[in-house]
């Protein structure tokens, strides 16, 4: 029996654990809905509003709805900005609720795009649900 050897670590091609890039939005919003207490997920453009695509049933929220009124937040904020010279791109925008986080996570200037992630707030960490959104929407390709 002539076997190929078996490479020694370090040699060939670098091992990695990392999860391989989100390459479409379903892929990416199932990815969101693996997050601690996530309710509903949408991919929002802002210019129009539209939830170009959901996932999940937040209990008693549209996720169409809530995308419209989003994309409105979100372009009242970056006209702010603008009126006061600010230059950045908006990272997050979170809403507070009793019993809900809801998550805003743009897709930068040019973008045009955004996450939009409801939470179930006696379930979820904030900061690991907001450190996953980021990663999600890095790794998105549209």
């Amino acid at each position: 029996m002539n076997e190929a050897p078996t490479p020694e670590v370090g040699e060939g091609e670098p091992q990695t654990k990392e999860a391989p890039p989100v390459s479409d939005h379903t892929t990416a919003l199932n990815d969101a809905m693996q997050i601690e207490g996530a309710m509903g997920i949408a991919l929002v453009d802002r210019q129009s509003g539209m939830a170009l695509a959901t996932a999940g049933n937040p209990n008693g929220l549209d996720l169409n709805v809530a995308a419209a009124g989003n994309s409105n937040v979100v372009s009242a904020k970056m006209r702010t900005m603008a009126d006061l010279g600010i230059d950045e791109e908006i990272e997050d925008i979170l809403i507070i609720l009793g019993s809900q986080y809801h998550i805003i996570r743009t897709f930068g200037k040019e973008g045009g795009m955004f996450l939009y992630l409801v939470l179930d707030k006696s379930r979820a960490n904030l900061a690991m649900a907001r450190f996953r959104l980021n990663r999600i929407e890095q790794e998105l390709k549209l």
